[in-house]
């Protein structure tokens, strides 16, 4: 936890009973400016120190020399705080004490400036002017108030679900790429929100009937309108054309991963509208249609023993990325696996992705065996993306048990997290979350080996299936300490740094998706059992020699 803060220039006068923390700005009322020109009867003094009470709602400014301040001169022209110099207050004295009482609290976790102009100002004259930044410090008091952790999970599914509802694109009905992004969405957030939807109509957020009208505008406009490169999709799409748009210089064109990522969410749409109706009918049809078009082998690149990423009409094969182990794409490989029109071998998977095994760790970290992968585990969405239908609790090979590895990846994260990160005094919650997210500045994709001290909520709560108490502990944190910074209409904003002092405000569909749907395959399973209930996916993980997992 942050000290508290007192502003003295010399860190002498720290006997305050106030102590601090802060958070949004006070002053800059207008007005008149100081006469600068000293009045001879006048008293002489300087600011020797500031402080801010530990609600966060005074500042004192303390005078030197046993200053008699006369509240009838105080002209507040003199006085600034940045940013947000607009909130109100009302001043007082008491001795040598300027008291500015806050009409509204400032923010924790911020920076501030404070000025106070030379001059004469409260009767006496003011012979420097005196300037102190300083940074609020932890308010772990409670932002809203104690639910149930039950009805905490049900809160943040439904809030985290309007992003894939409210905030579609009109036309389409596709997730956008960030809320921000205007018509720009994205084809693997647009699976990872399909997937969710029959979390929404199940949980009650949405009926059935408006869940299957939104899916079928969906799957229609990537039938009919949506860019594809030998059945692939662009990982970005115009969400009123559908046409590619680049994610790269010469990333315009198919992108395996996202596709992949697609088609586990359509598969699971496929499954739960199992309805007799024509219009369930007609979903599963467009949706197999859709899933037997892609050219799973095309991406071998001329018939190679692995599987590449990316294909452009323009570049051809220019990028030159395989799909390698360990990393998100395992749901490619059993996609490809599986697909009834243009199935992969074995040894693709065997060469190409599992790398005759040098994918395996089999090292320890924080006492915990990891069986895949890079040192400590990669950023969470390893243990994710691919998950979000096939389950790994049920799910083995030569090389891995997967729910042994995701479980293992979770706790390594939080592990790390736990002996890095400042933690809150109640251990019923915890900070804890690294993975592919926006950070200060830009985005990358966190891990303990590459740590710049941000935070994404999703890391830890689509770990619920894996670390359930841990990943419990981290949203009652997000939630009651931090949610009047991290909570919002979508659900959490996608990061937040407490080392810079930062809270982003955007929200990403690759983000916001796993939090629902894997929430919920810790609650019910549900989206777990409509993927595996596949016919396609039983054959295609038998194909791949998996020796353990269950048609569901």
């Amino acid at each position: 936890m942050f000290g508290e803060a007192c502003f003295n220039t010399n860190c002498s006068a720290c006997n305050m009973k106030r102590l601090v923390s802060l958070s949004l700005i006070l002053l800059g009322i207008s007005a008149c400016q100081l006469n600068n020109t000293p009045d001879s009867k006048a008293l002489n003094v300087a600011i020797s120190s500031v402080s801010v009470t530990k609600g966060l709602d005074s500042i004192i400014v303390s005078f030197g020399q046993n200053a008699q301040l006369d509240i009838r001169q105080f002209n507040d022209g003199g006085v600034r705080l940045t940013p947000n110099a607009d909130i109100a207050y009302d001043a007082s004295v008491q001795g040598s004490d300027l008291i500015l009482v806050l009409k509204q609290a400032l923010r924790y976790y911020t920076e501030y400036t404070f000025h106070f102009d030379s001059g004469n100002n409260l009767g006496v004259h003011i012979i420097d002017d005196f300037t102190y930044k300083f940074t609020t410090s932890y308010n772990p008091s409670p932002k809203f108030p104690a639910i149930s952790d039950d009805e905490l999970l049900t809160l943040v599914q439904a809030r985290t679900f309007r992003y894939f509802y409210d905030f579609a694109h009109p036309v389409s009905g596709l997730a956008r790429e960030r809320n921000t992004s205007g018509d720009v969405v994205t084809s693997g957030g647009s699976g990872f929100g399909l997937a969710a939807f029959p979390v929404a109509v199940e949980r009650g957020f949405i009926t059935r009937a408006e869940a299957l009208a939104h899916c079928g505008k969906v799957v229609d406009f990537l039938t009919d309108q949506a860019e594809r490169f030998h059945g692939a999709y662009p990982h970005w799409l115009d969400g009123k054309t559908g046409k590619a748009i680049a994610f790269s210089g010469k990333d315009n064109g198919a992108d395996l991963v996202e596709t992949a990522f697609l088609i586990e969410g359509l598969l699971i749409l496929r499954q739960y509208f199992s309805g007799a109706s024509a219009d369930e009918t007609a979903l599963r049809d467009k949706i197999t249609a859709i899933w037997e078009g892609v050219e799973w082998t095309w991406f071998q690149q001329n018939g190679q023993d692995m599987l590449y990423w990316h294909w452009s009409p323009n570049y051809d094969w220019a990028m030159n990325m395989p799909v390698r182990g360990w990393n998100e794409g395992l749901i490619v490989y059993v996609l490809a696996a599986s697909s009834p029109t243009h199935s992969i071998d074995k040894t693709v998977y065997t060469e190409g992705w599992a790398r005759k095994g040098a994918m395996r760790n089999g090292k320890k970290y924080y006492d915990i065996l990891l069986p895949l992968g890079e040192d400590k585990g990669g950023p969470m969405f390893f243990a994710h993306y691919s998950f979000l239908g096939l389950n790994p609790m049920h799910l083995s090979d030569e090389y891995a048990h997967y729910g042994e590895q995701n479980t293992a990846h979770a706790r390594i994260n939080y592990a790390y997290s736990l002996g890095h990160r400042e933690q809150p005094a109640d251990p019923a919650q915890a900070h804890w979350g690294l993975t592919a997210s926006d950070i200060p500045g830009g985005y990358s994709a966190t891990s303990p080996t590459n740590d710049n001290g941000t935070t994404a909520p999703t890391a830890a709560l689509a770990s619920m299936p894996y670390t359930p108490d841990e990943s419990m502990a981290a949203l009652r944190y997000f939630y009651y300490t931090l949610g009047d910074r991290l909570w919002g209409d979508y659900g959490f904003y996608d990061a937040f740094n407490l080392r810079s002092r930062w809270f982003a405000n955007s929200c990403l569909a690759i983000d916001q998706g796993p939090i629902i749907v894997m929430i919920e395959n810790y609650r019910t399973g549900l989206c777990w059992q409509l993927f595996m209930s596949c016919p396609e996916i039983h054959e295609g993980l038998k194909k791949l020699n998996f020796t353990s997992y269950e048609k569901q």
